[in-house]
């Protein structure tokens, strides 16, 4: 939840956020931030992954109580990004929602709030395993996948070819050793060719990058973990994490 401090504090930050990290994807220049988002200068396209809306809402009808303010924490870490790079397109890598009816029955408030963001701008809802069927009256468009400006955005990885694939699913994440104590923290994860984006929902968890999940995704030597802090990007190489 750090993150929503983070957001308050730099809510009126305009452009490329102090601690952010610049990276290379094949060939295309983006921005990783630290709450999370993903930033292509040169096409004014901002990309999240697995926001995982309605969680709370979806346990609440199994029969097991969350808290329910999942969602609204979520939506305003992404309206603080948004209202940082002012985007042309905003694109959302699958598990929007975590489950089949989550945006059906998203209440008028959210619903509304997340017409505010996307008004003005192109809207692409990647199609997840959590939610195959898309999206219900919510502004901009559902796709299995979307490629734009040399770059592929699916949910899942695929294990044929990486390369300018960006893709979520995974919720990557990676452990370091700091002073004297070990910190596991959710990472955009790329060796050049292939991002896998960090979970964005607030009540998303990890699986770290040395499971057997990730084997044959990345080439490890040049593998960099990008995490995300308190209120900055820590940029670890592979061979310096923690197993």
């Amino acid at each position: 939840m750090h993150r929503l401090g983070l957001a308050a504090r730099t809510a009126n930050m305009i452009g490329k956020a102090a601690g952010a990290e610049e990276i290379v994807v094949n060939d295309v220049v983006a921005i990783c931030d630290p709450l999370g988002s993903l930033y292509l200068p040169e096409s004014g396209l901002l990309v999240v992954s697995d926001l995982h809306l309605e969680k709370g809402a979806a346990f609440a009808r199994r029969g097991m109580m969350l808290p329910p303010y999942d969602t609204i924490a979520t939506l305003n870490i992404l309206a603080a990004v948004i209202a940082r790079y002012d985007p042309k397109i905003v694109i959302s890598l699958g598990d929007n929602f975590h489950d089949r009816s989550g945006s059906e029955h998203l209440p008028a408030d959210l619903r509304a709030l997340l017409a505010g963001m996307a008004r003005g701008r192109d809207w692409i809802w990647i199609n997840g395993n959590h939610d195959p069927d898309g999206t219900v009256d919510l502004p901009g468009e559902c796709a299995d996948e979307f490629a734009h400006g040399g770059l592929a955005f699916r949910h899942e990885p695929s294990l044929i070819s990486g390369k300018g694939e960006i893709a979520g699913h995974l919720h990557p994440s990676a452990t370091v050793r700091r002073r004297e104590k070990y910190v596991r923290r959710p990472c955009f994860a790329t060796d050049g060719a292939r991002l896998l984006m960090p979970a964005f929902g607030v009540l998303a968890g990890g699986i770290d990058l040395n499971h057997r999940a990730m084997q044959g995704l990345f080439d490890r030597e040049t593998l960099v973990a990008h995490l995300l802090g308190r209120d900055r990007i820590y940029s670890v190489r592979y061979g310096s994490l923690l197993a």
